[in-house]
């Protein structure tokens, strides 16, 4: 299933969960108010104030963790753009035939990686498909490059600056992958779920010793929390909701557009 309609469908679900345990809470406060008195809630206020903490505190460590890997992404980005172009420009250190060679493979190669990326925002199956043309294509560079820094005609200095960025170049497209495909385990988000469901029942029963139901509030905490946890699935994946990293791909454009 697409990653952001189970996020959709996992927050539709979280929020009308919330509303039945928040209504199920209230009926079984109200039950044992109405068998115990005010004695039958005695005690209970620690037992909410630990679940709705933990509940925080899980919602504060998997927001934070989904918002320093969106930026980390973003970065990797930057980064990239960069030893691409530092690549390309050091490929004047090599002769000439090597290098109109090298640098036809180096724009096959850029626009490549903005297909790649393309494709992440349509199907991820698609996306990791494309990775095996990249990789040739680097392989192909790199022997280029070799080729190329082992001729006299080469600068002296040629295999010392121009494969260390051809590395760097490369190494960057493996943690871009990894950092894509990185997401916190299922039991995270089960036990985000989980500690909502339990709070919006702990809720209702504390709500109970009222004589009607605050709808607003009701409709309100369900509401929050599972934007809250549709807000996190969508940083998870910011190339296929409504928080993306497309925009920073211009990077790369704007290396592409220097090769002409």
């Amino acid at each position: 299933m697409h990653p952001i309609l189970a996020a959709l469908l996992l927050a539709l679900g979280l929020f009308f969960g919330m509303l039945l345990l928040l209504a199920v809470g209230r009926r079984i406060g109200a039950r044992r108010l109405a068998r115990e008195g005010e004695a039958g809630k005695a005690g209970t206020g620690a037992v909410e104030g630990a679940v709705f903490a933990l509940l925080g505190l899980l919602v504060a460590f998997t927001f934070s963790n989904a918002a320093s890997k969106f930026d980390e992404r973003r970065d990797l980005i930057v980064t990239e753009a960069n030893a691409i172009g530092t690549a390309y420009l050091r490929l004047d250190l090599v002769a000439e035939a090597h290098r109109r060679v090298l640098r036809e493979s180096f724009r096959r190669y850029v626009d490549a990686r903005l297909a790649t990326y393309r494709l992440a925002t349509q199907d991820l199956e698609s996306y990791r498909g494309t990775l095996a043309g990249v990789n040739a294509l680097q392989l192909e560079i790199w022997n280029q490059a070799l080729s190329a820094t082992q001729e006299n005609s080469a600068a002296s200095g040629a295999p010392m600056l121009l494969l260390p960025a051809l590395n760097d170049m490369i190494d960057i497209t493996t943690t871009r992958t990894l950092a894509t495909e990185m997401h916190p385990p299922v039991a995270i988000f089960g036990m985000l779920v989980f500690l909502a469901l339990a709070s919006a029942l702990l809720a209702g029963y504390g709500m109970s010793g009222s004589r009607s139901t605050s709808w607003l509030h009701v409709s309100g905490f369900a509401a929050v929390m599972a934007l809250t946890v549709y807000i996190i699935v969508d940083l998870e994946y910011p190339r296929l909701g409504m928080i993306r990293v497309d925009a920073f791909d211009q990077a790369l454009v704007e290396v592409r557009k220097s090769m002409e």
